[in-house]
């Protein structure tokens, strides 16, 4: 059925931590998993359309710009292979795009103009600044930051406060996309040595928070140190041997560990019970990573 091939274009697998960046930066804006009034709940899942949306479409328009590409180097994806069209394609992505901005409008005018900046960076990633060896990793970086930035906005009024808490994911988001260089033939040891680098930063900016807001310490750092584990090791081996699959799976664990550093935001900024809310799509994301690709 052509919907199934849709889906692999959306990859379903990195939406679900979209949609944990959603609900760890409703938790940073202090919106607490137990008390969340009717308003408020609503607007969390408008979010969380909007996010599926605007990750959905970028992925399909990442797919749309990369068709000469994939006919040599990935030919079994759906456009090359021609179970999809690029009309077809452009149009699933536009609709996505377009679902993502109107279902954050709805929640504000803030979040309206996130998920309009959301539609431009990854247009721009996708189009131009992809094979970028500098832009490249920063533009997707701060695709990512506005993703988080968006569930911040659920109180406009929190905005000014808490922008640079952006800045974590968009170092580590750089740090995946550097590691995806050579995913195809390899030789790419000092771009994952650089992004180990940015994963250290990263670790380092957390704990600078957790000092800052007085956040609750023993409740992210299980979170915390999970996204450190499966992250890290994956790299390391990816040094070690440095060949396509090893490339491929750091890159993999990379991003699906987005939801265990998401649930430490949740667990440091709320408590333990919303980390493990978020943590609980990280199973979910496994799964839908054994049947729909992730790279």
């Amino acid at each position: 059925m052509k919907i199934f091939y849709y889906l692999v274009l959306m990859r379903p697998a990195n939406i679900v931590t979209a949609i944990a960046d959603i609900l760890a930066g409703v938790a940073i804006a202090g919106i607490a998993l137990s008390q969340i009034p009717d308003t408020s709940l609503l607007n969390v899942l408008l979010l969380v359309l909007s996010t599926i949306g605007l990750y959905g479409g970028g992925i399909v328009f990442n797919d749309y710009f990369d068709y000469e590409i994939d006919k040599e180097e990935r030919p079994e994806r759906p456009l090359p292979s021609g179970k999809v069209t690029k009309k077809q394609a452009a149009i699933l992505g536009g609709s996505l795009l377009l679902i993502g901005f109107v279902s954050a409008s709805m929640v504000g005018m803030w979040s309206g103009l996130i998920a309009l900046s959301i539609c431009g960076l990854v247009l721009l990633y996708d189009k131009f600044a992809k094979h970028h060896l500098v832009l490249g990793p920063f533009v997707m970086g701060f695709c990512r930051a506005f993703n988080l930035f968006l569930g911040i906005s659920i109180v406009a009024a929190s905005m000014s406060n808490l922008w640079y808490i952006c800045l974590i994911p968009l170092a580590f988001i750089a740090a995946i996309t550097l590691t995806s260089r050579g995913e195809v033939i390899g030789n790419n040891r000092l771009a994952v040595a650089l992004a180990m680098c940015l994963d250290l930063l990263v670790l380092g900016g957390i704990l600078y928070l957790a000092m800052l807001f007085d956040l609750q310490l023993l409740s992210l750092a299980p979170f915390l140190g999970l996204w450190f584990i499966i992250n890290f090791e994956a790299k390391i081996r990816a040094i070690v041997k440095n060949n396509p699959p090893n490339i491929m799976r750091a890159v993999k664990r990379g991003v699906l560990s987005l939801i265990p550093l998401n649930a430490s935001f949740a667990a440091g900024f709320d408590n333990w019970s919303f980390g493990l809310f978020v943590l609980a799509l990280l199973p979910v994301s496994m799964l839908l990573a054994k049947r729909f690709a992730v790279t």
